[in-house]
């Protein structure tokens, strides 16, 4: 029982479709939808769960769809002086970063470790800073090593470069917080809800991460 209300005939329990605890209709009265859970309506949460099933359908409705549409980025890795222009996407099934140019690169998701989204402008909180890249390190399976990208946003054509900017604004979105330090536990919440369907990690990145 989550709840401190006495229940009776006259105040009903009622429970949450997302945790399954018991609420007064009070603490319960929010309907959100639920889709991972195969609710078609929107159905009773309480106030903790309505929160995050509606930062799950803003991710999936904005996000989701502009990191699978992809972005061209200047990429360069490692520590060299070259950089090649890059189509960086998520692919289909949401485990691989796909990056094709000249070169083709798939980074297993699991094998990512830190993600740090580079801006320009004042400091955060001003309201006026603006990603303009982002550095990402990633372990190549069979080594321990970690291998440096850093992506840069395209300045040569404005249809590229706003392209850009939403892909890495979206990125910020999964990223941002203190929660979680790296994208494999974000891997790790997913395999916990497997028995929900194939749901994608950066669902559960940043649900936990806000």
């Amino acid at each position: 029982m989550q709840c401190d209300t006495k229940f009776d005939f006259i105040t009903r329990k009622h429970h949450c479709r997302r945790c399954g605890k018991c609420f007064c209709d009070k603490c319960c009265s929010k309907k959100v939808p639920l889709p991972r859970m195969c609710f078609v309506d929107p159905v009773r949460q309480c106030a903790e769960c309505a929160l995050i099933s509606q930062k799950e359908t803003e991710f999936y409705d904005k996000q989701l769809k502009v990191l699978m549409n992809g972005a061209s980025f200047f990429v360069t890795l490692g520590t060299s002086d070259k950089s090649e222009l890059m189509v960086c996407r998520l692919s289909n099934n949401q485990r691989y970063l796909v990056l094709d140019g000249n070169s083709h690169y798939e980074i297993e998701i699991v094998q990512i470790s830190t993600v740090q989204i580079l801006t320009e402008g004042f400091t955060p909180g001003g309201g006026n800073t603006r990603a303009i890249g982002m550095i990402l390190q990633y372990k190549v399976p069979g080594s321990e090593e970690l291998t440096q990208m850093k992506f840069t946003a395209s300045e040569d054509y404005s249809s590229n470069k706003k392209l850009s900017a939403s892909w890495l604004a979206a990125m910020h979105k999964v990223s941002k917080g203190g929660l979680r330090t790296s994208l494999q536990g974000a891997l790790e919440q997913v395999r916990e809800y497997a028995a929900f369907g194939a749901f994608s990690f950066l669902f559960f990145f940043f649900i936990h991460r806000l």
